[in-house]
């Protein structure tokens, strides 16, 4: 009896030390959270500023939309972007050419670059209904950028038309509009909704 009791003892003892050895795994370290991804120039819910005109993702990098006259005559040059929009009313002193061929970031049909050029004188909001109308003024605005147009706002100026395609689109011009070429005349366009105070012939 006393033998087997030791046997039980020893046996009890070897079990204790074993266990005592073993060590506990460590617990896991959680990953730190990955913040979710931004999309670069979203703009936050609720911040109430007006949208400006068609500035979807693929063109947005190619429009300039500004309140400060110096960038908007700079965006109008051959250097500048396809979409010029304005955030108020725009006053110049001095004459103002919208130059160079541009794409709008688009395809037709037939999957061809579109060739657009867009002043915008106006802001709208997320289902694209006009929220303010502005005035861009100038003493002579001349057009030489083929497939323009005026939107949504008023020029009050001269025109002078070189470029085929020129259309108004619900704008008004406060002047007169010079069509320097027979091209330049026969594709004018303007929708009922545009209009123009003064008289619209050819330059000689």
């Amino acid at each position: 009896m006393k033998i087997k009791a030791l046997v039980l003892t020893l046996v009890l003892l070897v079990s204790l030390f074993v266990g005592c050895a073993q060590q506990a795994p460590a617990p896991a370290t959680p990953e730190p959270a990955t913040p979710a991804p931004t999309t670069p120039g979203t703009q936050q819910p609720g911040s109430g500023t007006p949208n400006p005109p068609d500035t979807t993702p693929d063109v947005a990098t190619s429009a300039s939309i500004t309140d400060k006259e110096e960038v908007f005559e700079k965006a109008m040059s051959s250097s500048g972007t396809w979409l010029i929009a304005a955030l108020k009313d725009l006053s110049f002193e001095k004459e103002l050419v919208l130059d160079g061929e541009f794409k709008n970031g688009k395809k037709d049909e037939a999957g061809k670059d579109i060739i657009q050029r867009k002043i915008a004188l106006y802001t709208q909001d997320d289902k694209r209904n006009v929220t303010a109308r502005f005035t861009l003024v100038a003493p002579k605005l001349t057009i030489n950028s083929p497939n323009a147009r005026i939107q949504s706002g008023t020029f009050k100026g001269d025109l002078y038309v070189n470029a085929e395609n020129f259309e108004l689109v619900d704008a008004t011009v406060d002047g007169n509009i010079y069509f320097m070429t027979d091209k330049a005349k026969s594709t004018f366009k303007m929708d009922e909704k545009s209009k123009v105070s003064g008289k619209q012939e050819m330059k000689k």
